[in-house]
């Protein structure tokens, strides 16, 4: 899943961007408001986590501007303003949650969770796909009774799959909600992760749940081909 941070404060930038990465989150940041908006709506993110005291263009016209502009990704706002007023405010113009600074890591990646999950309609942290089980929550995967280590990465593109599972994946939209804005869009790294994560979830297992569509990209289903 693929997150954006739009906060000027450096050290707080860098602790969200450290906590979510540990997380198997992709992360992309910006440092003011005209550069968040810029970024929310050329790529396609699971959620942003949007300051509202920004320089350039403060959170709450951020907000507006993105939601105006047709997208539906999560919008959690943060701010050291806690009137009610303020949360009114952000909440009518769009955002999804709101957490009021100095917050817990642990709150906001519990948030972090529900809205992704919100977005996708799975309203538990554990997620079964057949005898797949994921804990996104404890970052734990079992088959059946057979754990599996996964890495960050990993995980993450098995994460998008099975909130989108039994639809068909282009490996451009595996590439916008998996990978940041790094990614080379001419590299083969998108096969070699599903090649890698099919011999840790699929090989030695009766019924496989990584499906190829041939010249479009996969599809994640108990269905067989």
């Amino acid at each position: 899943m693929r997150i954006l941070i739009v906060e000027d404060d450096p050290g707080i930038s860098t602790l969200l961007s450290r906590a979510l990465t540990e997380q198997h989150y992709s992360v992309d940041a910006a440092a003011d408001g005209g550069e968040g908006e810029l970024l929310a709506k050329v790529n396609e993110y699971d959620l942003i986590i949007l300051d509202i005291m920004l320089p350039k263009r403060d959170g709450w016209h951020v907000c507006k501007g993105i939601r105006d502009a047709g997208i539906t990704s999560p919008i959690l706002m943060l701010t050291a303003l806690d009137a009610v007023e303020d949360k009114i405010k952000g909440l009518d113009w769009g955002a999804d949650d709101y957490l009021t600074k100095p917050f817990h890591i642990g709150e906001l990646l519990a948030r972090v969770r529900s809205l992704v999950r919100r977005q996708s309609e799975q309203k538990s942290a554990e997620i079964r796909v057949g005898d797949l089980v994921i804990d996104t929550a404890a970052r734990t995967v079992r088959r059946g009774d057979v754990p599996i280590a996964l890495t960050a990465k990993e995980f993450g593109m098995l994460e998008y799959f099975v909130m989108n599972r039994n639809k068909v994946l282009t490996r451009q939209m595996i590439s916008e909600h998996v990978w940041d804005m790094n990614f080379d869009p001419q590299s083969n790294v998108i096969d070699s992760f599903v090649r890698f994560l099919r011999q840790k979830i699929d090989k030695g297992f009766d019924a496989p749940l990584i499906h190829t569509v041939r010249g479009v990209g996969y599809r994640f289903s108990e269905q067989p081909e």
